[in-house]
């Protein structure tokens, strides 16, 4: 993002002012050498690159200033937010993406994802979504129980897994087509094995979510 562009310019820019003003006027600049100056500038450089991303991501639940300007998050594949871990690993292959030169390979990935993934996506498990606004937000839930349906025990879930399934519907409609599909199969998937069910295409698993969401309020088991 334009935003993140911008940040990053100037910290390399107060990296060049602090390596050519601040630390020759020091002792450290006598003690370290120009080989030792010059790997620490690499290591600055690289950290400003691809560490800028990890850490802000691993705070900010999955945003950078620049991804929180435009309204965009990375999460996981499944909708649970992402870990360090996972943005460690998903910024470390940046450098891979920017090869040969401009971001090629990291563009070539995307356009060759129908979700729009680069190398450091498929490695982590993510993807990047759109931010749903106050304004585009819809009803929570887009059908309404008449009771006719089926009963599941839930007895068996977390509060985790529950968490996970109202993420996703909160979510939804900012999701990408075939970014929601897989998601909503993904989770469907595990929760159907939680409450001893088999539930399989769209829309029957977004609608099994919606009814799993609402029979574990409204079991007791939740807790706030």
């Amino acid at each position: 993002m334009l935003a993140d562009s911008v940040i990053q310019a100037v910290a390399v820019i107060l990296l060049i002012l602090l390596i050519y003003y601040a630390i020759p006027t020091t002792r450290l600049a006598s003690l370290m050498g120009p080989q030792w100056a010059f790997a620490f500038a690499i290591i600055a450089l690289f950290l400003i690159n691809s560490g800028y991303f990890a850490f802000f991501e691993a705070v900010w639940n999955g945003q950078t200033p620049g991804k929180r300007l435009a309204q965009i998050r990375v999460i996981k594949d499944d909708g649970r937010p992402i870990s360090a871990f996972d943005s460690m690993a998903r910024n470390l292959l940046r450098i891979v993406d920017e090869l040969p030169t401009f971001y090629m390979i990291g563009i070539i990935s995307v356009l060759c994802s129908k979700e729009n993934k680069r190398l450091g996506d498929y490695v982590a498990g993510t993807v990047v979504v759109h931010e749903k606004t106050i304004h585009d937000a819809r009803p929570f839930l887009e059908t309404r129980s008449d009771g006719s349906g089926p009963v599941y025990d839930t007895s068996s879930m977390t509060a985790d897994e529950l968490n996970l399934v109202e993420a996703f519907l909160n979510r939804r409609e900012s999701l990408e087509a075939p970014v929601r599909t897989s998601m909503a199969a993904k989770i469907s998937k595990r929760i159907a094995a939680k409450v001893g069910t088999d539930v399989a295409g769209w829309p029957q698993t977004e609608q099994f979510l919606e009814r799993i969401h609402e029979q574990y309020r409204s079991s007791g088991h939740f807790r706030s």
